[in-house]
């Protein structure tokens, strides 16, 4: 999509029609003007033209003036239409947050599980739930979805919430999470990716991400989830801080013994086994 397009798009979620914007943006480029030349170079047919002029001096976005007999437009300052915007968003958010709230009818048990679908949908849940994080974020999470959430985390760390973790990629763009070991061994056992992120002790969202618009995640606030999914994100990072301080000797051994674990929890058989070893 063109940037004109784009544009066009965009300040049509803010409440304006297309040819309002188109309006406004043919002004910036050039004014004061009249009617018919800011059709002529809108685009807009003339028989519309003053309909939506009406429309933007309404919503103060668009001046008139006369002179000698004509009627000239002027557009709003960008700087002021960005500022009144927000004042607008602002005030209705406001009433809209202090309505819901009034009306909501919280529930004491907070155990259900929600399903999420959609890996678009997931990433965007998952982004509103950082921008809301109040003290602490814990993620097991993979190299292509960290990517995709990581301006809010970094807005995150800026608010100074505590972010946590472990990530499974080559490319750790966090130093407040830790890269899982032998990342190799591991890409190799793993044939999907799931992520798993807590948001202040209170919201769980989990499931497999790499299935696309099939990918399907389950959020929750029960308190047996939440405590076991930080216990399993403790366990991981406490075995990879502790093999990292291992001697080289030690650290051989110590995973060689791991693997072994896994090999007979999971049942691998020897062929299997030696492809992830």
């Amino acid at each position: 999509m063109s940037s004109n397009l784009l544009i066009i798009e965009d300040m049509k979620k803010l409440g304006l029609n297309e040819y309002e914007v188109k309006a406004y943006l043919k002004l910036l480029e050039e004014y004061p003007v009249n009617g018919y030349v800011l059709s002529k170079n809108s685009g807009i047919p003339r028989s519309r033209i003053y309909e939506v002029l009406d429309n933007l001096k309404k919503k103060q976005i668009v001046f008139e003036q006369i002179e000698d007999n004509t009627t000239i437009y002027y557009p709003l300052d960008p700087e002021l239409l960005i500022s009144k915007i927000k004042n607008n968003f602002d005030n209705i958010l406001s009433h809209v947050e202090e309505y819901t709230k009034k009306v909501y009818s919280k529930q004491e048990k907070e155990n259900d599980l929600i399903v999420i679908k959609g890996r678009n949908n997931i990433i965007d849940f998952i982004n509103t739930l950082i921008s809301e994080a109040k003290k602490r974020i814990a993620v097991s999470i993979w190299e292509e979805e960290i990517n995709d959430i990581s301006k809010g985390l970094n807005e995150a760390i800026n608010r100074g919430i505590m972010l946590r973790g472990i990530y499974f990629g080559k490319n750790n763009p966090f130093k407040e999470i830790i890269t899982h070991r032998r990342i190799e061994r591991y890409l190799s056992e793993k044939s999907e990716r799931y992520m798993l992120i807590i948001i202040d002790g209170i919201h769980v969202v989990s499931g497999v991400i790499s299935r696309g618009e099939e990918s399907q995640v389950t959020w929750t606030k029960d308190k047996g989830f939440v405590e076991i999914s930080e216990d399993y994100i403790a366990h991981d990072l406490m075995v990879n801080l502790y093999s990292e301080k291992l001697k080289e000797d030690e650290r051989k051994e110590f995973e060689s013994y791991l693997d072994n674990i896994r090999k007979e929890y999971f049942g691998f058989s020897e062929e299997e086994f030696h492809k992830f070893k």
